[in-house]
């Protein structure tokens, strides 16, 4: 048996927190933005994924009109920096509903690491930087979607797998769940895809017959 919920019923409010309790975990881009007076802005923004490989361009959602989109608008740069584990109580700080004259990094007491690339600091206690240039804002609804191409990313080195490879268990990122919850990575479990090639033809469970 299932519930059903129509969200043209609902409204949009009461749907958005059925919404959000399902589309789970969420990562969680750490969005830090200058404005043209020169404040610095440091956000959450947990509707946040990869939209192009190449060019590499990331994307997340501002719901509603807030100080990153005005930022990211009026100078055309942003970072994001991996909102990681241990800085857990300092990010849900920077979600609080600030003035725009007033900075997260220094409410929250959050260290702030110079940029290569843009004019917007990092996060120096970030495992992961990503220095981005806008190409786009798409409205939807009432959100805005924010495009934004890697000019450079910026990772710790000893995260690294020797290679290019940040490693998970070194990172430790959070992600958003429903209500007031979060996540970490939990129980991580490796499994590779199966080439076309080597397919068997048919598969059960956990066994390739």
């Amino acid at each position: 048996m299932r519930t059903d919920f129509d969200p043209a019923v609902m409204g949009g409010r009461s749907f958005y927190r059925l919404l959000t309790s399902v589309v789970v975990p969420r990562p969680i881009a750490w969005v830090s933005t200058v404005s043209a007076d020169g404040v610095d802005n440091l956000a959450p923004h947990s509707f946040f994924t990869v939209a192009s490989v190449n060019p590499p361009v990331v994307s997340f959602t501002s719901v509603g009109e807030k100080d990153s989109l005005h930022n990211i608008r009026e100078t055309g740069e942003f970072v994001i920096s991996l909102a990681p584990e241990n800085l857990f109580e300092a990010i849900n700080a920077t979600g609080t509903g600030f003035t725009a004259e007033v900075s997260e990094f220094d409410a929250a007491g959050i260290e702030r690491e110079p940029s290569a690339t843009v004019r917007p600091p990092r996060v120096a206690g970030s495992p992961a930087a990503l220095e981005c240039r806008l190409r786009e804002i798409h409205p939807v609804g009432d959100c805005f979607v924010v495009y934004g191409e890697i000019i450079l990313a910026a990772i710790q080195t000893d995260t690294l797998d020797g290679d290019s490879h940040p490693r998970i268990e070194k990172l430790r990122p959070l992600s958003r769940l429903g209500l007031n919850e979060w996540g970490t990575i939990g129980e991580v479990r490796k499994i590779t895809r199966i080439p076309a090639e080597e397919w068997p033809g048919h598969y059960r469970g956990d066994q390739l017959l």
